[in-house]
């Protein structure tokens, strides 16, 4: 009776051992589904191991290299990899609050290889940017959305979508109004730190990247570039237009052809950055994708998405 006693209680701890080890894997698995986007490896800071361990403090290594998370002091934005979105996870205003910088370190472009960068302003809407995020997905293709706070709120549901499959975001106002926007660089900031807000709510982060409405040519002075940096924030336009938004209803060849001429002259050899829209009212830019990555991808150029380190166009 003592040997069956013995057993029982052996074979009791068996089973508890186990279960404990189910219990461990379970969380385990649960904490890795919940972690969300975490930061694949910057390149290495001159500022060695100090500068790196600051980094490390504030932006963890995701095995699936979703996206880099802005550490405390910005020390980790110069990266390797063009194809990696960058976020912060503070706004503005909470940087401010806790005595963060706000302030763009300067950072080298990335200037490696033959990189085009899709991108589409003034959505999400919630026809043509699904569209356009389903073409992309079918040919393993990241772009750069710049939206608009209006939009976002619109359509959280798309711009949740866009997040989730790794293409960056960027900042285009909240509601392209050049009368508010252009008035003074404390006037166009406003604006964006309203959208930040709003995109934050939504995703819990925040782009560093942003696209003024129209471009900065005839609306920016000498003053927006510092102000710009002051805050964080690294614009760019485009040095390739599909001229999908030009008022004579032009249509999917136009857009083609536009591209395809664009992409050979010297400014866009070893950077292009493709301006089309995924607002309403662009379904031909819908129509006119599929042919134009075939058309990059046949000139050899490889994808990125913008980040603060991407080259400006010009």
């Amino acid at each position: 009776m003592n040997m069956a006693r013995k057993r029982n209680e052996a074979d009791g701890k068996s089973r508890g051992y186990r279960l404990c080890l189910l219990l461990a894997g379970i969380l385990l698995v649960s904490a890795v589904l919940l972690s969300g986007c975490g930061a694949p490896k910057a390149a290495e800071p001159d500022g060695g191991a100090e500068s790196s361990s600051s980094a490390s403090e504030t932006a963890a290594v995701d095995d699936g290299d979703a996206c880099v998370i802005a550490a405390d002091d910005f020390s980790n934005l110069q990266l390797s990899d063009p194809t990696v979105p960058v976020y912060d996870r503070y706004t503005l205003s909470e940087r401010r609050a806790k005595g963060l910088t706000t302030v763009m370190p300067d950072l080298t472009p990335y200037k490696e290889g033959k990189v085009v960068y899709l991108t589409f302003d003034d959505g999400p809407d919630d026809k043509n940017t699904p569209a356009i995020l389903d073409i992309l997905k079918e040919n393993g293709v990241h772009a750069t959305f710049y939206v608009t706070g209006q939009h976002a709120e619109l359509h959280p549901d798309v711009l949740q979508r866009i997040y989730a499959e790794h293409h960056a975001i960027g900042n285009h106002s909240y509601d392209h109004d050049y009368k508010k926007l252009y008035t003074s660089p404390d006037a166009f900031l406003s604006e964006m730190e309203r959208t930040d807000e709003i995109i934050h709510g939504i995703l819990g982060v925040r782009p560093l990247i942003l696209r003024a409405p129209g471009g900065v040519i005839g609306h920016f002075t000498k003053a927006y570039e510092p102000a710009l940096k002051a805050s964080g924030y690294v614009e760019h336009d485009w040095n390739v237009s599909s001229a999908d938004a030009a008022p004579n209803h032009p249509v999917a060849q136009d857009f083609i052809d536009n591209i395809d001429g664009q992409t050979d002259q010297p400014v866009a050899a070893h950077a292009a950055i493709i301006l089309m829209h995924c607002s309403e009212g662009h379904e031909e830019t819908v129509k006119a994708l599929p042919e134009i990555i075939r058309i990059l991808k046949a000139k050899g150029y490889t994808f990125g998405v913008v980040t603060p380190m991407t080259p400006q166009p010009w």
